[in-house]
């Protein structure tokens, strides 16, 4: 098989996992949305698709750079390196969607990038990296963004629902209505954020098979990968991801308007300004810790702890699953490549 055919495959497989990624995260943009009645499972869908296509065209790279960052081997080894943590990426989101589970794609992504690197070029395969300059680098800043991430989900959805009861603590129901309306603008800012971040992880693993095959000279995303990755993550989500809608919507917390255009707003916050720092965050968690905080903050025995076990459980699992089928796989890819 030819060198070029290859690298067609794999970016082939690059697109399907942001297609996966889609259908898997998208969720996480419309649930509040759909399960407060503020829209119809139609427009919620249409209005997360425009969000994911703006927002890797109009946000960066910088989270790109960060996942681009963290294979450090041969370029002859990238191609399956990079092969065998999008099989595994695939793979996982595949199964926690069957189960309506809202798992990490970010964490899967991360997890095979790190299994497969080892296997390709041992401990020093894998760039480590930490902060620099303030933002992260490698696997420890790609984690320390996925770790802090859900925290801040949570004490953002406890403090902007405490706050947003005392304003409204004499409002009659009918600012209900309202509340919907303003829901649209925190579901856009969230569909724009989730494109802004998920996205680029896809582009920085299609620029860095472009560098490691001589097709590109410097890591710099080009237009065509920025469009093609926005496009696929708009089509899984024209796919529809709902069981998870029903996981984040009504499993963790029953939320009432006011719960879904804070916990909406909160995790936007969140996930735009790892965006802009480049840490790659786990949209899922930072939605679902959102909704948990929310939750908290009014009548925390409501919150369905079983639930959240169940996210915690995955958010635990799958680097380690992850970066083990990765490894399980990599012989496989290097048959082929």
């Amino acid at each position: 098989m030819s060198v070029f055919t290859v690298l067609v495959i794999v970016v082939g497989l690059a697109m399907a996992f942001d297609i996966t990624n889609g259908f898997h995260d998208s969720a996480n943009a419309v649930a509040a949305l759909v399960a407060t009645r503020a829209a119809t499972p139609a427009q919620a869908l249409a209005l997360a698709s425009a969000g994911h296509i703006l927002g890797p065209l109009l946000a960066g790279t910088a989270v790109a750079d960060t996942v681009g960052g963290v294979v450090h081997v041969a370029p002859h080894e990238t191609v399956t390196a990079i092969a065998a943590a999008l099989t595994a990426a695939i793979a996982w989101n595949m199964v926690t969607w069957k189960f309506g589970l809202p798992s990490s794609s970010s964490h899967a992504l991360v997890g095979g990038l790190v299994g497969a690197a080892i296997v390709a070029g041992g401990l020093s395969g894998v760039r480590w990296g930490g902060f620099s300059d303030g933002r992260p680098t490698g696997v420890f800043g790609v984690l320390a963004g996925l770790a802090i991430s859900p925290v801040l989900g949570v004490a953002v959805g406890a403090g902007g629902i405490y706050i947003g009861r005392r304003l409204l603590r004499r409002a009659r129901r009918e600012i209900n209505g309202v509340i919907r309306k303003a829901e649209w603008v925190t579901a856009s800012a969230l569909a724009f954020s989730h494109g802004a971040n998920d996205a680029q992880k896809t582009m920085g693993v299609v620029t860095l098979l472009l560098v490691a095959e001589g097709q590109l000279s410097e890591f710099a995303v080009p237009f065509w990968v920025r469009f093609a990755a926005a496009a696929c993550l708009t089509v899984g989500t024209a796919l529809g991801g709902w069981r998870i809608v029903r996981t984040v919507g009504s499993g963790v917390y029953r939320m009432q308007p006011l719960d879904g255009l804070v916990s909406q707003g909160g995790s936007a916050a969140v996930i735009l300004v790892g965006a802009a720092v480049g840490a790659p965050v786990s949209t899922t968690h930072v939605v679902a810790s959102g909704v948990v905080g929310v939750g908290l903050q009014q009548r925390a025995h409501h919150v369905h702890w079983a639930v959240v076990r169940e996210i915690g459980a995955a958010w635990i699992v799958t680097l380690p699953i992850s970066a083990a089928v990765a490894v399980f796989v990599y012989p496989l890819w290097s048959a082929v490549t």
